[in-house]
């Protein structure tokens, strides 16, 4: 880990807002897996969002916004969740989405061929169409049009606009994770 996990005593005035409003936001939506340590520190991307309170406000806003807001099957946001972990190899982004998955019911077959980069076969057409989406935009650039189309028909517009910022979201998560070296929380 580069940057040193922040205790609530040594929150600078800048800081205890933003940690006020993630740990509450933490409290409500993320609870399938560690996001606090024992002496009240914040774990996972919320500690170096914490270090930059002015970026690190801004990515929570949109976090919120996105986890609050979503319209989006749960299992299709998962496995477009899952998809650009994989790609990243981003350790924790995959620790707190396979317990998100888990509890949710998805198998472990399933679990292991998204992890490995793999689309598994048993996916729900919706599943299909957040599978091809993320696939093709963590692999660079313009998304294909008949991925587009089958976005949009499948989710209408406003939730093929939300797969698409899902996608930037958890990349930009994963690229926070992966940058600042953020450790996985041994499984309980």
């Amino acid at each position: 880990m580069r940057l040193p996990l922040i205790t609530p005593a040594e929150l600078t005035p800048e800081q205890k807002p933003l940690y006020e409003d993630m740990k509450a936001g933490i409290a409500s939506a993320f609870n399938d897996f560690k996001t606090i340590d024992e002496n009240g520190a914040l774990c996972g991307p919320w500690n170096p969002w914490l270090h930059e309170p002015v970026y690190g406000k801004a990515v929570w806003e949109l976090t919120k916004a996105m986890s609050i807001g979503a319209s989006l099957p749960d299992p299709a946001r998962q496995i477009a969740i899952l998809v650009t972990g994989a790609h990243f190899d981003a350790a924790y982004e995959l620790y707190a989405h396979i317990a998100v998955a888990e509890r949710e019911g998805m198998s472990q077959a399933r679990l292991s061929e998204l992890c490995a980069g793999v689309k598994p076969r048993d996916l729900s057409p919706e599943e299909a169409v957040a599978y091809d989406v993320a696939f093709a935009l963590v692999n660079g650039g313009v998304l294909p049009e008949p991925c587009y189309r089958l976005a949009v028909s499948s989710f209408g517009q406003h939730g093929a606009n939300e797969l698409i910022y899902l996608v930037g979201l958890y990349c930009l998560v994963s690229m926070t994770l992966n940058g600042f070296n953020v450790p996985v929380p041994e499984r309980e």
